[in-house]
C-alpha cells in the first residue's frame, strides 16, 4: 500500500526481455535507507517486487499483465520514473490510499500554464469514468492529486511547483501516456452495492447494519 507521495526519481539502466515479461534495473536519485530484499516499491504507480536491492539500486520482474496495463513497456534505458516506497504504519498519510494496481492508461490532452501552476488535461479509459469524481483522488504515474474538473470522457488536475519538480509531471506534454489509478473506495462501494438477489441487504434497501456486519465492517 502506497500514499502517492513521491519519494523521487529514478533511472532505467538495464531493461531485458524474461520470457514474456521484463526485467528493468533501476537506480533511484535518493539513497534506499535500509534496504529489505523483497520489499514493495511503486515505479511509475505500478507495485512491483524489488530484488537485488541495495543502497543504491534494484531490480524489479515486470509481467505480462502489467506490461498490459501500464506504461512501464515503454519505458528505455534511461528513462525517469516516479517512484514509492510502500507505506509503514507509522507514516503519515499525505495523500491518499494508493494500491499500486493501475487500472487503465490515459493520454494527455492539454497541458497550460496557471501562474506557477500547471492545468493538464487527460482522457479517461473506457470504463474508469463514473470512478472519477470532482475533488475525488487520483493517482497519475504513482503521484496522489485531487481532480479539478471531470466529465464522461476527461478530467483535469492542477499540480502545485513543488510537485512539478519532485514527480515527472512537469515533464509531459500532449499525447504523452501516464497510468491512472482511480480511488479505491469507489470500487468497493459498487461491489457492495451489487448485491445478490435475495440478499436480505438487497430486499431491505441496501447497505444496513447487518450487511456491515456480513461484510467485515462492524462486529
Amino acid at each position: 500500500m502506497f500514499t502517492g507521495i513521491i519519494l523521487g526519481k529514478g533511472t532505467v539502466v538495464e531493461k531485458r526481455s524474461s520470457g514474456s515479461g521484463m526485467i528493468f534495473s533501476l537506480e533511484p536519485g535518493f539513497d534506499l535507507t535500509d534496504p529489505e530484499e523483497g520489499e514493495s516499491i511503486a515505479v511509475n504507480g505500478v507495485c512491483l517486487t524489488a530484488r537485488n536491492i541495495s543502497v543504491r539500486g534494484f531490480t524489479v520482474d515486470v509481467s505480462p499483465e502489467s506490461l498490459a496495463r501500464t506504461n512501464l513497456g515503454r519505458l528505455s534505458v534511461g528513462s525517469r520514473v516516479n517512484l514509492e516506497r510502500a507505506l509503514r504504519l507509522s507514516d503519515r498519510l499525505g495523500g491518499h490510499m494508493v494500491s499500486g494496481h493501475v487500472d487503465g492508461v490515459s493520454r494527455v490532452l492539454a497541458r497550460r500554464p496557471v501562474g506557477n501552476f500547471v492545468q493538464f488535461t487527460f482522457d479517461i479509459p473506457a470504463g474508469l469514468a463514473k470512478y472519477i469524481v470532482e475533488k475525488g483522488s487520483i493517482a497519475i504515474d504513482g503521484t496522489s492529486l485531487t481532480v479539478n474538473s471531470c466529465d464522461d470522457e476527461k478530467f483535469s488536475i492542477v499540480v502545485i511547483p513543488h510537485t512539478l519538480e519532485v514527480t515527472l509531471l512537469g515533464t509531459l506534454h500532449q499525447g504523452d501516456p501516464v497510468n491512472i489509478e482511480v480511488d479505491l473506495v469507489g470500487k468497493y462501494v459498487e461491489k457492495m452495492l451489487q448485491a445478490e438477489p435475495g440478499d436480505p441487504a438487497k430486499s431491505q434497501g441496501g447497505i444496513n447494519p447487518e450487511f456491515l456486519a456480513r461484510h467485515g465492517f462492524m462486529k
